[in-house]
């Protein structure tokens, strides 16, 4: 049997991926769109506005992660488990009960964004009378109240696709803005306006959408179900403050970046930094919708404790994704510089060391992208919060030297050593429990 049979054959791997390539070809367009997004905006404000304009996004979603307790995860373990048994009534308890606990803490986040914005302006921007800034984004963290949540229905509910529909229907609003801000020589809040007004469309459609599923699925007023009804309530409880202990450790660590090269290094070098952490991030493009289809099938073989196919799942799937990561890597690493140069021009030139040091890790990262959905499938929600949290603090550690003597590039070095120890070593504990569990089968 050839390589490619292998694939063929396998309905389990031919539906995922089925699933994940009606959501990359909507993405693929919103990478082009997204693509010519930045390219007008870095020519337009230059890096330091364009660092600027950066720090004030990544603020806003910094403090709603540190917050969350990424609904989407729990409505997948556990709204995907009692689906797969008819067991409708607990289902929608949880859909329930996480929809009502991220409408808080959104809620939340806005007004602490809101109290703190005065400090962020301080301690991470050069600028003055910017404060509003940060208060006005964050208005997309009320518009998104309901996305984790309405994420996590949609993939169990197979229909994960919608959302490449709404991210890319939010690309195009977006670039229609921003174009007419960059051939009129518009200002930094017509820019931020625009990737506010993205936030609000895809936090409201997703929201439409899933409960427009959840009524076809779980029946007119689901939502009324009681939550007595969630017999493993104490379960659930350890699994979201879980999913947020560790969503918390990897916002600050990893997904944090601008705001910590913004703490020790001027706005114009957040800007390189931010083109630099941008472009490599086109690397999850294909790697995000075969994350979204593959977590519910993973727990799915858990739950049917199917652990020679989970493995040989596992297997194919990392076998697809180094194939096309490790060209997308070599492509960055070859033509950085020129993709650089077409995206936001010469005075940005000097993000390349950063960008090859980003591609490294971000390459690693997405070989092996399983690795934290397979931890959490196995009822292992602690370990990863222990990896990270060992891990970044080691980075952090080190950025206080590294990151002022050797600037972005020092930046960059850290988070893909922090990629590649802490997927690593979660990978080592999630095989290693799939074949212990696949060997007490067996005996």
């Amino acid at each position: 049997m050839s390589f490619l049979s292998k694939f063929k054959d396998d309905p389990l791997l031919a539906r995922v991926v089925r699933s994940s390539g009606k959501l990359f070809s909507a993405n693929s367009i919103s990478l082009g769109l997204s693509f010519l997004q930045g390219l007008m905006v870095a020519r337009l404000l230059l890096p330091e506005g364009l660092g600027l304009v950066r720090v004030v996004m990544a603020y806003a979603s910094t403090v709603n992660s540190l917050l969350s307790f990424r609904m989407s995860e729990l409505v997948v373990r556990y709204g995907g488990e009692y689906l797969g048994r008819d067991e409708k009534d607990k289902a929608a308890a949880v859909m329930k009960a996480a929809g009502l606990t991220e409408a808080a803490v959104s809620l939340l986040a806005f007004l602490i964004v809101v109290a703190t914005a005065g400090l962020a302006e301080k301690y991470l921007t050069e600028s003055t009378d910017i404060a509003w800034m940060f208060t006005f984004y964050a208005v997309g963290l009320l518009a998104n109240f309901n996305v984790e949540t309405s994420t996590g229905a949609l993939q169990v509910l197979h229909r994960i696709e919608l959302q490449g529909v709404f991210n890319l229907a939010q690309h195009i609003i977006g670039t229609l803005i921003i174009g007419a801000a960059f051939l009129w020589n518009g200002t930094l809040p017509v820019v931020l306006t625009a990737y506010l007004l993205g936030k609000v469309i895809l936090g409201l459609a997703m929201f439409i959408a899933a409960q427009t599923q959840l009524h076809k699925i779980l029946g007119a007023g689901w939502w009324r179900v009681p939550f007595s009804k969630l017999t493993t309530a104490r379960e659930l409880i350890r699994f979201a403050v879980s999913s947020n202990i560790s969503a918390t450790i990897i916002k600050i660590f990893r997904e944090s970046e601008l705001l910590w090269v913004a703490f020790f290094l001027p706005t114009s070098l957040v800007g390189l930094y931010s083109v630099a952490y941008t472009l490599v991030s086109f690397i999850a493009i294909p790697a995000d919708p075969l994350i979204s289809t593959t977590f519910p099938e993973i727990n799915r073989l858990v739950v049917q404790k199917a652990w020679a196919s989970l493995r040989d799942f596992l297997h194919k799937v990392t076998s697809l994704s180094f194939a096309y990561n490790l060209a997308l890597g070599l492509g960055f690493i070859l033509f950085g510089r020129w993709m650089i140069l077409i995206y936001s021009g010469a005075e940005f030139a000097g993000a390349y060391p950063a960008l090859v040091a980003l591609t490294i890790g971000l390459v690693f990262n997405y070989i092996l992208f399983w690795n934290r959905p397979l931890l959490l499938s196995l009822g292992l929600p602690d370990f990863p919060i222990w990896v990270t949290l060992t891990v970044g603090l080691v980075k952090l550690a080190l950025a206080f030297w590294l990151i002022p003597r050797y600037g972005i590039v020092g930046a960059g070095a850290l988070l893909s050593f922090y990629y590649i120890a802490s997927v690593g070593i979660m990978v080592l504990r999630g095989v290693k429990e799939v074949r212990q569990n696949e060997n007490r089968t067996h005996h």
